[in-house]
């Protein structure tokens, strides 16, 4: 029997995303980058920023607050002008969620994942009926939330129980706690293996893993090793009339290129297409894209 290999797009995009009411990207240089995030200005660290700063040194100064990193895998700790609040609302669209300050240098959201929200928008509403969405690695929900305000029975995946429960809050803050969300705690390819032998399908899947993780019961997650068997597992589970099959990844060593040979692989008797890329966060004043992560992006 022929496959039906998926075609590949033949050249790389970028999926950018620039600023909205509560999220900008003020100015980058020196390896840093001055961001906003609902009332707060931030200073975080971003090596990627090879460039010189556009903004003078004193309006950097008067930042909110300040991540010093301590070593290379994100940890560090925070410098606040004044003790700012555990927690405070924001939004994209519809969805609403809490912004944090956490002790890995993130604001419990990714802002660059604001161009996959944006599709995944558009996928679920082009749906004909209720698609079944799987997110596996879901962090702090706001791609599920995005999906189940669209009109999506969504699953949601994360190793992580303070994660699930800032996800909920989330969804409350949304008004979305009446929507069918399934909010699973457990290592995700555990959960994949099991969904693979009770034959349960899904209508798109969300992938986007860490480099390294562990699961609640211990299980190491490294990228490199374990996202190929996943991938796979996860092509078993997508619906005859499935949509997509997200993949996204934070790694130096990673590519847009190699992610999409990897869904290639795996889905090679589903045809469809294959975009692939990266993801940027577009300064405000548009001069610059800061380069944060890869994807591919299968469509049937």
């Amino acid at each position: 029997m022929t496959k039906l290999h998926p075609a590949v797009a033949d050249k790389p995009g970028v999926m950018r995303t620039t600023g909205w009411e509560d999220y900008a990207l003020i100015d980058s240089g020196g390896g840093r980058k001055l961001e906003r995030y609902g009332p707060y200005q931030v200073v975080r660290p971003e090596p990627q920023c090879l460039w010189s700063q556009n903004l003078p040194t004193a309006v950097w100064d008067k930042a909110d607050a300040v991540f010093d990193p301590t070593d290379e895998d994100e940890a560090g700790r925070w410098r606040f002008k004044v003790k700012p609040k555990d927690s405070w609302p924001m939004a994209w669209g519809d969805v609403r969620y809490m912004g944090r300050f956490t002790a890995f240098r993130h604001l419990a959201f990714f802002p660059e994942q604001a161009a996959n929200w944006a599709w995944l928008n558009e996928k679920v509403r082009a749906f004909d009926g209720q698609p079944k969405i799987l997110n596996l690695f879901g962090y702090t929900g706001v791609a599920s939330l995005v999906c189940a305000a669209a009109g999506a029975a969504v699953t949601h995946v994360d190793a992580s129980k303070r994660a699930i429960g800032w996800a909920r809050e989330n969804a409350t803050l949304s008004g979305l706690d009446d929507r069918p969300i399934r909010w699973i705690c457990e290592d995700a390819v555990r959960y994949v293996q099991r969904e693979v032998r009770r034959g349960n399908r899904y209508d798109g899947i969300i992938l986007d893993p860490p480099k390294y993780g562990r699961g609640p019961d211990g299980e190491i997650w490294k990228l490199f090793e374990n996202l190929p068997k996943l991938a796979g597992l996860c092509a078993q589970l997508l619906s005859d009339s499935a949509s997509f099959l997200l993949l996204n990844a934070y790694a130096e060593r990673i590519s847009g290129a190699a992610l999409a040979g990897l869904l290639s692989d795996k889905l090679s008797d589903r045809g469809g297409t294959i975009e692939w890329g990266e993801l940027a966060l577009t300064q405000d004043d548009g001069t610059r894209d800061i380069g944060m992560s890869f994807y591919a992006r299968w469509t049937s």
